[in-house]
């Protein structure tokens, strides 16, 4: 029994040890060069709207004047449908309590939700959230969008996976560099006016990329977005940025972070 114990004790040592490991390459992984000739961006808020604080936001789309939201955690996982000026949950979709959910985007009238390690996606209709099939993909998943012809998609690397929209096939993909280095942790996707911004988790920063390259074009350092932590919830450093949506015939930005109190309109500033 005694060494049963000690084994137990050694083996959740080292997955702690690896865990914390994890979260600090997580937390490293992007260290802008003040030399690069890559430009970095700042902000300034336009607006400030209400979010929910239960909300672990891993994805975030806005279309005819509502926000789309997906969020995660297991047992608390949903699809929602979100007033924008109120933050008011107007509808909602809860996922199976085995399922983590992950990213959302629209792709012709559809819904399309990942799932983190269950390499499962799910599409819905967007007016009832019926569920209208099911696909399957071999990574993780983390983040979503697409362009005019394919999906995006992020799995926590430095990769990014295009998909075929009908029938989920994967078909390409590209690494993510800066400065000749992969840019890991890629997770939230939004695709804007030809780039793909990336929130990278576990900092403030949003990658700009080229589809065609891969190759970071810009930075968005959103450095104190929230006025301070005490605006954070219990989770701790879980409450990161993540969540960015593009208002294209208005051309307004949004951002938020998981289970963050407020979302932001924000305009991008030259530094």
């Amino acid at each position: 029994m005694r060494k049963i114990l000690i084994a137990l004790v050694v083996t959740i040592s080292l997955a702690i040890g690896m865990f914390w490991f994890y979260r600090q390459e997580a937390k490293t992984s992007v260290s802008l060069e003040q030399q690069s000739q890559t430009p970095v961006y700042t902000y300034s808020i336009v607006k400030t709207y209400p979010h929910d604080r239960e909300a672990f936001t891993q994805g975030l789309i806005y279309h005819d004047g509502v926000l789309y939201e997906g969020t995660g955690l297991r047992g608390k996982s949903s699809l929602r449908r979100v007033e924008l000026e109120t933050g008011k949950v107007l509808q909602i979709h809860p996922l199976n309590r085995r399922y983590f959910g992950e990213g959302i985007t629209l792709w012709e009238n559809r819904i399309i939700q990942l799932t983190w390690t269950s390499q499962k996606g799910f599409v819905y209709n967007p007016e009832t959230f019926e569920k209208l099939r099911e696909f399957t993909y071999r990574t993780e998943g983390w983040g979503i969008t697409h362009d005019t012809k394919r999906l995006i998609m992020s799995d926590g690397t430095d990769t990014l996976y295009f998909l075929n929209p009908d029938t989920f096939e994967e078909i390409g993909s590209i690494q993510v560099q800066y400065q000749d280095k992969p840019v890991t942790h890629l997770n939230e996707l939004e695709y804007i006016n030809g780039e793909i911004f990336a929130n990278v988790w576990q900092t403030d920063l949003i990658a700009r990329i080229s589809p065609q390259t891969g190759r970071v074009l810009s930075w968005i350092d959103l450095t104190g977005l929230l006025e301070s932590e005490s605006q954070l919830s219990s989770y701790g450093s879980e409450d990161v940025l993540n969540g960015i949506a593009y208002d294209e015939l208005g051309d307004r930005l949004f951002v938020t972070g998981k289970l963050w109190p407020k979302l932001f309109e924000i305009k991008l500033v030259s530094n």
